[in-house]
């Protein structure tokens, strides 16, 4: 008899079942939440049908008419508590049972650390972009400051020379009116 794979969701109130039956003629099926992303539960179905396979060759399984599985005793399916207690754990937190997900993950954690600092570098260069038109209207008023200094010197020296001739004159008239 030849098996083909296949699988299947099937979506009640807010639980999703996934099924997945095997070439090798076994299934499995998981239930979830609605929210559990169908590729890591199809993973753990993978792993666990995995196990399952190893621990019951197929050749075992074709030749015996039934198995020796100390946890399905008194069940009447194989059910995911009675798996490896390491996948509940594991799986619980899908980021952490798949890799696409633990990376998708970290590169939006990066995401938002480099937003951050993207922001802070533009805040940055506003403060800058500020600090370089105060600087500039600094330096305008510097500028004008040193021409009225500039001005108000020549205005002084001016007007001590001004005063200095006015003196000379006064001082020789002066002289010149006393000596005679």
């Amino acid at each position: 008899m030849v098996y083909s794979e296949l699988s299947s969701d099937a979506e009640y109130l807010e639980y999703v079942s996934h099924v997945y039956a095997r070439t090798e003629g076994i299934a499995g099926v998981l239930i979830s939440d609605k929210d559990y992303p169908i590729r890591v539960a199809y993973s753990l179905l993978t792993k666990i049908l995995d196990e399952f396979l190893q621990r019951h060759p197929l050749s075992k399984i074709k030749s015996s008419s039934s198995l020796d599985f100390p946890e399905l005793h008194g069940v009447t399916s194989f059910t995911f508590q009675k798996a490896d207690p390491q996948y509940l754990t594991r799986f619980q937190d899908p980021k952490q049972a798949d890799t696409i997900m633990r990376v998708q993950a970290e590169l939006d954690e990066t995401k938002v650390v480099l937003h951050k600092t993207i922001e802070s570098v533009l805040e940055r260069g506003e403060k800058l972009d500020s600090l370089v038109e105060r600087s500039d209207a600094l330096s305008a008023q510097s500028k004008m400051f040193y021409k009225t200094a500039k001005k108000q010197v020549f205005t002084l020296i001016y007007f001590n020379l001004t005063v200095e001739f006015v003196l000379c004159c006064y001082v020789v008239t002066l002289y010149c009116m006393g000596s005679h």
